[in-house]
């Protein structure tokens, strides 16, 4: 070769768009492609950008393999690099065709051709003994990549290591199982994040306990979703003799029972009755005065749990309920989904009544904004910041090893700020 090296830039375009926007598919595929071509992968380096884009090079000791995608274009900007005559990147491009599922167009240069450029007589003062990499140990991979839960104003991020372990889109929504650096696994769905192993238990803990605690004797409970597991887990703290959970994909359950262990433990109770199905069709369906308790453990207001947002589906609830019975919902957020917020709430009164309706807020680090809301609904006039004994659920709390609930907790969670008090009409 009269050249010191070979340049291929390549225009891949028609590609498949979700093939462009997985970082984990792009690195595998450009450290094969190096890998199958013959050449010696040093290390990798790649970033997801938000809402979409991946970026990254494979360093090979022959020189290296970029690229940059554009998914929403469904187009790929490739530039392979060899020195020497040992590595075709051409091989390395055939691969990347098929794996993009690609249109092309591609140039080739020669660099540093030697009928311009001499060899001159430079010696460097400090010879390096050795590579500044131990290729004993593998290829090492720097990744840089990011989970985005957004809307068109504002967003959450989590870092994470780019491996997916779950990963199942279906007729009802995509569920997907990811690795985080600071918060473990998590779950999430349609680009939402559901629970992480790390804060978990801000959730489940308050969409259980102080409506629980209120009852005093619930013993058949109705979850409407809550496919991690997470919920049914705090229920069967108490000693309740039944659980039916109705959750409508089954992907959910399944996810949370391989990745999520520690969440999803208590699906093998014998207590549980677990129905694979439509929770809306479920509690139209339910026979009156069912449940002491139902809680409503669904995500936002799209796709399958557009209906937990409805009066019609709260109506239902509240016949389902046993006199004095509760149902608590997961809210939204005042500061994240402000309209859905305020509208359940008034969804909730209009049914239950005013009086009978009440909003807990808590921490929940991972979801937009930090600042979640429960809501709560009785049938009856028990009023859930009061009507509990305050020390049987200290000394539940602490049986139980409890990590966010407690006694004070319970009744501070229904102070409401003074702007989310105007958001709801409360203080007029």
């Amino acid at each position: 070769m009269k050249a010191l090296g070979r340049h291929i830039l390549v225009e891949f375009s028609g590609c498949n768009a979700e093939v462009l926007n997985d970082v984990s598919i792009i690195e595998r595929s450009m450290v094969e492609a190096a890998q199958i071509a013959g050449a010696t992968v040093i290390n990798s380096t790649f970033h997801h950008f938000s809402p979409w884009g991946v970026s990254g090079v494979v360093v090979i000791q022959e020189s290296h393999l970029a690229i940059h995608t554009w998914p929403e274009y469904r187009y790929a900007a490739v530039d392979l690099f060899t020195c020497g005559d040992s590595v075709d990147p051409w091989v390395s491009f055939e691969h990347l065709k098929k794996a993009f599922q690609a249109n092309y167009s591609a140039l080739e240069m020669n660099r540093g051709s030697l009928h311009v450029i001499q060899k001159s007589d430079f010696q460097p003062k400090i010879m390096r003994e050795k590579p500044s990499f131990d290729l004993s140990k593998g290829h090492q991979i720097d990744r840089n990549v990011w989970f985005t839960d957004k809307d068109e104003n504002q967003a959450l991020s989590l870092r994470y290591t780019g491996d997916v372990l779950f990963d199942e889109t279906n007729p009802f929504q995509r569920v997907r199982v990811l690795d985080s650096y600071s918060h473990g696994k998590f779950l999430a769905i349609n680009n939402m994040v559901m629970c992480t192993e790390r804060d978990e238990y801000h959730y489940h803990e308050m969409i259980t306990h102080p409506v629980m605690q209120t009852h005093g004797n619930a013993k058949n409970v109705l979850v409407i979703g809550g496919g991690d597991g997470g919920t049914i887990r705090e229920l069967f703290k108490y000693n309740v003799d039944n659980v039916t959970m109705v959750e409508i994909d089954e992907a959910v359950v399944r996810a949370s029972k391989e990745h999520l262990p520690k969440i999803a433990c208590e699906f093998n109770n014998p207590k549980l009755n677990l129905i694979i199905g439509d929770g809306i069709q479920f509690v139209k369906d339910a026979p009156a005065n069912s449940y002491d308790v139902i809680i409503v453990d669904g995500s936002d207001p799209v796709g399958p749990a557009k209906g937990l947002f409805t009066a019609e589906f709260y109506n239902n609830c509240k016949n389902a309920l046993k006199d004095g019975g509760l149902v608590i919902t997961q809210g939204e957020s005042p500061m994240f989904h402000e309209g859905t917020f305020v509208e359940l709430n008034h969804c909730l009164k209009g049914i239950f009544g005013k009086q009978s309706v009440h909003t807990m807020l808590f921490h929940a680090t991972t979801y937009p904004s930090g600042m979640w809301s429960l809501q709560v609904a009785v049938k009856g006039s028990k009023h859930p910041a009061k009507d509990f004994n305050k020390d049987q659920a200290a000394k539940f709390a602490q049986d139980k090893g409890l990590k966010y609930y407690n006694e004070d907790l319970h009744t501070a969670a229904f102070s409401l700020p003074t702007f989310v008090k105007t958001m709801l009409g409360d203080n007029a």
